[in-house]
């Protein structure tokens, strides 16, 4: 129906039967159909009515195998779940358009994955996903941002940044890159942005920062934290990628191991990271970190007699 509308762009009812060889009962019920989608049908009533599109309004007709229609649904639901305030009702509408005219063996097979599936982790606060779009076809286009920015102790500023990336981390959203405001580099999370304006102004993304290897690298010695850590770990790199954190680690293969570099204001979270490795390491620096392991582990012995 909707190929003959777009191709004739306005038929009567019963032309539209002969044409599907269908009732006109079923005519009007696939009319029903294509306005829940979303498709504008307009019907015109009397004597001469007929069925028209909305002027101006063109879809191609897309078809999809199953295994298609079931990575889209899948897509969809992962969608939902990346934690952007504002995306939830696009995400709604477009999944059940999908699953309406999903067979029913596909439509339970993606309930199974909605039902039994769940997230490791949830966004404690959640970016307007507006900010998040904004942001991330600034760093595309490599065009400077006007930003108004709340900070943790809820001072609000103004300032021009050159974003480089946007990241999603354990907890939160963020965007890396540099700040006009403060002369170097830093990390702003997404969810504190009160409002982004993309300028006219290009900028030069810096050479290492076009992958996103080198932005999760960097950002482990951006910050300007009281700690410098270096530590040795006796593993490969995969196995170390898999078991630290995504964000403020960097990764360096030798032949004696994988060196893992980072910069933080709390050993003790360092000492928590390192004990919940399963291979063996070494702490080259700080002699700190050693002395906040070593209270670490007193503490689980102590835990470890209680009764």
């Amino acid at each position: 129906m909707l190929e003959l509308l777009q191709a004739r762009g306005r038929m009567g009812g019963p032309e539209l039967a002969r044409r599907l060889e269908v009732g006109e009962r079923t005519v009007r019920r696939y009319v029903s159909m294509l306005q829940e989608m979303g498709v504008p049908v307009e019907a015109e009533r009397g004597r001469y009515g007929a069925y028209a599109l909305r002027p101006g309004f063109r879809l191609p007709p897309m078809m999809f195998t199953d295994e298609e229609a079931l990575a889209l649904a899948l897509g969809l639901l992962s969608a939902r779940r990346l934690g952007l305030s504002g995306a939830a009702p696009a995400v709604e509408g477009a999944q059940a358009k999908l699953e309406r005219v999903m067979p029913e063996e596909l439509r339970e097979r993606v309930r199974i994955f909605e039902e039994v599936v769940i997230p490791a982790t949830t966004p404690e606060r959640l970016p307007a996903g507006q900010i998040v779009v904004t942001m991330s076809g600034a760093v595309r286009e490599r065009k400077q941002v006007w930003m108004r920015y709340r900070s943790d102790s809820g001072e609000e500023t103004e300032r021009a940044i050159d974003p480089y990336a946007v990241v999603r981390g354990d907890a939160f959203w963020y965007t890396f890159g540099y700040c006009h405001l403060r002369q170097a580099r830093r990390l702003f999370r997404l969810d504190r942005v009160i409002s982004v304006d993309v300028l006219d102004l290009a900028f030069e993304l810096p050479s290492g920062f076009d992958t996103p290897e080198g932005v999760l690298e960097a950002l482990a010695d951006m910050r300007e934290d009281s700690w410098s850590v270096e530590v040795l770990l006796e593993t490969t790199i995969g196995e170390a990628r898999g078991q630290l954190p995504k964000m403020g680690v960097s990764l360096e293969e030798t032949s004696g191991g994988v060196v893992m570099r980072s910069s933080t204001s709390d050993l003790a979270w360092m000492s928590r990271v390192l004990a919940g490795l399963s291979f063996p390491f070494v702490v080259r620096k700080p002699s700190e970190l050693r002395e906040a392991l070593r209270r670490l582990a007193a503490e689980l012995v102590a835990l470890a007699g209680r009764t």
